[in-house]
């Protein structure tokens, strides 16, 4: 598990699907800033506002040269449904493997009631046109989260 990666770190590479069977990697957005948000679960409350939030603000990130992407364990077709459920406009990321969450650093040990389980821990990063990583936040609140990422990248 990375835990290192911050401000100035080489962005790791990943190559996870995404609905529509596409296959994303990092290198699909060489010389623009990538927004990439890790969340526990697809249609949950907390998760569907993040989405729904990052959706609306589409415009403003593009207008910053800048994309995102949401991951999780979900799977594509679970994905899918929760695109089409909230009329989503932001590419999510299938990482059943936990390949990426690992590389990340957002696989973690979480606790619920005494009851330790590995889980995401919901971040976020900003990746910068050379791959570097911009900014990061670490257990995210929703609330206002959107705007601070959207301000971060100039938007």
């Amino acid at each position: 598990m990375s835990r290192s990666l911050e401000v100035g770190s080489k962005a790791p590479d990943f190559s996870c699907a995404a609905d529509g069977d596409r296959q994303i990697s990092l290198a699909d957005y060489a010389g623009k800033k990538l927004v990439i948000y890790f969340y526990p679960k697809d249609d949950t409350p907390g998760c569907t506002t993040e989405a729904i939030e990052f959706t609306a603000k589409r415009d403003a990130f593009a207008a910053a040269n800048t994309e995102i992407v949401g991951v999780s364990a979900d799977s594509v077709e679970k994905h899918e449904k929760f695109i089409t459920k909230h009329s989503l406009g932001v590419t999510l990321l299938s990482d059943p493997d936990q390949k990426m969450l690992d590389a990340y650093g957002v696989w973690v040990e979480k606790n619920m009631y005494g009851k330790k389980y590995m889980g995401i821990e919901r971040a976020t990063f900003v990746v910068g046109e050379d791959g570097k990583i911009l900014h990061v936040w670490r257990k995210v609140r929703v609330k206002g989260h959107v705007d601070a990422v959207l301000e971060a990248v100039g938007g």
